[in-house]
């Protein structure tokens, strides 16, 4: 299905657009404007007059050309006849935010059907109903249309990752983790009772567009699971697909099937399923950001092998506990590698990998050991993961800068995590990341990171 207009509308008609910022109405009409949406606004109430600064319209008869997506933010009782008179109007694409429909009981459910039965008389696409909306932050054309709180931080140079979620506190949760972690979130979606457009026909949509390098998905069930199965094949064949499925316990699965009726399952079904479905699986949200931080700079993920520099003994240790856990491997040193390191470092460094610099380690060491690397190691590993314990003795900036500098030439993929009193941490990782280098405060994080990204490289 062409989702365009869901996605990058030239003209948003918002029908129960308000004032207040704290309405849904009003949450909308602001986060349009907060989004740098350029195309026409209409906003939609009785009253008129004008609403953060478009002149409103008292009906949707009155709105004139139809507008490529119409946003729906009313009381339940009045939607289907608003959809009636959308669609009598010419509109054919419709975002309904409010729930009161399958979901609430026999009023609830007879609510579905009357409004089922209106799209189809009038050719109408529905996205919800009840839903947190939708945001898509291309730079060539930024929309969105929800009453989530924030915006996420948009694309880097590499692309985006997109966010599916039958949750909207899952998508409002993933948007805060983005803005915190420097992850290149760009386009969520809050699938809700999935009237027409459910997991899979956003997947498919998403999966085939080239900004898009990765995607995420939080579900608890699937309508049709061959379709599914299909449509995120294909996606995976291109671009990496990771999967939270919540459910996986008897708790969460009584729980799941309250909240969007997922019919009961276990965890070696999602396994399994998922597995089918060539997505990689993780097990909680933390580790489904983790992903997207990886994938978002790494979009074609990496390999197994892996080198630890760090310039302390234990978090190297942890690290590479993590690693192994993962199913990395810690492939020994080239020996011309480990020539070049024996001859600068000093005698008590740990010339192995993990690769210890010890604490005293500045600029000049790090350097030394990365061009070791560059000239003599690349041959033996898919990934390089940096620690930097930062001591009161040695000044970090230039370590940063040199890093920086040299993750210009790293041709496989370099994370680095930062441990200890970090006095300018958000410099310092801005820094990093800038130079594409995904930044940590926790080496098992980092470590967990680097495992989900060679499920995908090496599948």
């Amino acid at each position: 299905m062409n989702l365009d207009p869901f996605f990058r509308p030239r003209s948003v008609a918002v029908v129960g657009a308000g004032e207040r910022a704290t309405s849904s109405g009003g949450a909308v009409m602001r986060n349009l404007a907060i989004a740098g949406f350029a195309g026409r606004v209409v906003p939609v109430n009785p009253k008129g007059g004008t609403i953060f600064g478009h002149a409103a319209k008292t009906s949707i008869s009155d709105i004139g050309e139809p507008a490529d997506l119409c946003v729906i933010v009313i009381r339940p009782d009045l939607i289907p006849g608003a959809l009636d008179e959308a669609g009598r109007s010419g509109h054919r694409n419709v975002l309904i935010l409010p729930g009161g429909f399958a979901e609430a009981g026999a009023e609830g459910a007879a609510r579905d059907r009357e409004t089922r039965g209106i799209a189809a008389r009038h050719g109408i696409t529905v996205a919800g109903p009840n839903c947190a909306g939708l945001i898509s932050l291309a730079p060539d054309r930024r929309f969105a249309a929800t009453f989530l709180r924030d915006m996420p931080p948009g694309p880097n140079a590499k692309g985006e990752v997109a966010l599916i979620s039958q949750s909207g506190a899952i998508a409002e949760e993933a948007i805060a983790a983005a803005n915190a972690r420097h992850i290149p979130l760009g386009t969520v979606v809050s699938v809700g009772n999935a009237m027409h457009l459910g997991v899979t026909e956003y997947l498919a949509y998403l999966g085939a567009q080239d900004r898009v390098s990765a995607v995420l998905l939080y579900i608890e069930s699937v309508a049709d699971p061959a379709g599914f199965v299909a449509a995120c094949r294909a996606v995976a064949a291109k671009k990496p697909v990771i999967a939270l499925m919540g459910g996986r316990t008897a708790p969460g699965s009584r729980a799941a099937g309250a909240h969007t009726g997922a019919a009961a399952t276990d965890d070696a079904a999602i396994d399994t399923f998922l597995a089918e479905a060539g997505a990689i699986r993780v097990r909680s949200l933390r580790r489904l950001m983790l992903a997207a931080k990886g994938f978002g700079a790494f979009p074609a993920g990496t390999g197994r092998r892996v080198l630890v520099l760090s310039n302390s003994g234990g978090p190297g240790v942890i690290c590479a506990d993590e690693a192994a856990a993962g199913g990395l491997e810690l492939a020994p040193l080239p020996e011309a590698m480990g020539a070049a390191l024996a001859a600068n470092l000093p005698a008590e460094a740990s010339v192995a990998n993990p690769i210890d610099l010890l604490a005293d380690a500045r600029e000049d060491r790090f350097r030394m050991a990365f061009r070791a690397l560059l000239d003599h190691g690349l041959d033996g590993y898919d990934a390089v993961l940096g620690i930097h314990v930062v001591p009161f003795m040695v000044d970090a900036d230039p370590v940063v800068a040199a890093l920086a500098e040299l993750a210009g030439e790293c041709p496989v993929p370099f994370m680095h995590a930062m441990m200890g009193t970090l006095p300018h941490r958000a410099d310092w990782f801005a820094k990093l990341e800038a130079a594409g280098v995904p930044a940590f405060d926790d080496v098992e994080q980092m470590a967990e990171c680097a495992a989900l990204l060679a499920r995908y490289g090496t599948s």
